[in-house]
C-alpha cells in the first residue's frame, strides 16, 4: 500500500503503557500511519485511549478539541451514557470499549472517523436514541420546537420561502402580517448566524428541518 493511502492517526493515552501498546498494534497495520505528536495536524484522526473518562482523559479531550481536532476516536474501559454525551460535545465521533478494541476494530474506527462518519457500540447507540426521542417528545414538541432549534412556524415560513413565495404571499398563506414574516426570518438568520433568507433556506434543507 502506498504511503499516501494510509490514514494518519495521532495516538493519545492516559498512561505510557496504553499508549505504547496501541501504537505497536497500529504500526503492524498497512491501512494506517501513526504520526508522532510533533508532526500532528488537526486534520488527522486522533485516537484517545483510557480506562475511563476521568479528569485526566477529559483534559486530553479538551486539549485536542481546542487544537481543532474534529475526528476523534475514543477507546475506554468503561463508558456511560452521560460520558458519551460529554465526549461528543468535545469532538468525539467514534467510540469503542477497550475489551472490543482489537487492531481490526481500531482500524475500522479510524477509517470511519477519517471519512467523517460516526460509530458507537450498539447498546450505547440504542440508549442515546431513546434519550433523544424522549427529549423530542417530552421537552421540544410541547413547545413547538424541533431538535434543530426551529419552531413549527419558522419551518413553515422557510418552506414557503424555498417554494419561491414572496413575503406578502407567505403572509397571506399563513394568515400573518408581512411584519411578522419578516420578524420570523430575521430571528432565524440572527440565531443561526445566517447571511440572508436564501442562506436560511439552505441551512434548513441541509439540517433536514424542511
Amino acid at each position: 500500500m502506498f504511503e499516501s493511502d494510509r490514514t494518519p492517526v495521532v495516538v493519545r493515552a492516559t498512561d505510557p503503557i496504553l499508549h505504547n501498546g496501541v501504537c505497536m498494534a497500529l504500526r503492524s497495520r498497512d491501512e494506517v500511519r501513526v504520526v508522532d505528536g510533533e508532526a500532528a495536524d488537526s486534520a488527522m484522526v486522533a485516537l484517545l485511549v483510557a480506562d475511563r473518562l476521568d479528569e485526566t482523559m477529559t483534559q486530553l479531550l479538551s486539549a485536542l478539541h481546542h487544537q481543532g481536532f474534529t475526528r476523534i476516536v475514543l477507546v475506554a474501559g468503561e463508558v456511560d451514557d452521560n460520558e458519551i454525551l460529554n465526549a461528543v460535545e468535545h469532538g468525539v465521533c467514534a467510540v469503542a470499549r477497550r475489551a472490543d478494541a482489537g487492531p481490526e476494530v481500531l482500524v475500522r474506527l479510524i477509517k470511519a472517523a477519517a471519512a467523517g462518519e460516526g460509530a458507537l457500540p450498539p447498546d450505547l447507540l440504542g440508549r442515546l436514541l431513546t434519550r433523544v426521542s424522549r427529549l423530542q417528545r417530552q421537552v421540544l414538541q410541547p413547545r413547538g420546537l424541533h431538535l434543530g432549534g426551529m419552531s413549527n412556524r419558522e419551518t413553515e415560513v422557510l418552506r414557503l420561502v424555498a417554494a419561491g413565495y414572496s413575503t406578502q404571499e407567505i403572509a397571506d398563506q399563513l394568515c400573518y402580517s408581512q411584519r411578522t414574516v419578516k420578524s420570523i426570518l430575521h430571528d432565524v438568520t440572527n440565531r443561526f448566524q445566517l447571511r440572508n433568507r436564501s442562506h436560511a433556506v439552505a441551512y434548513a434543507l441541509r439540517e433536514g428541518l424542511i
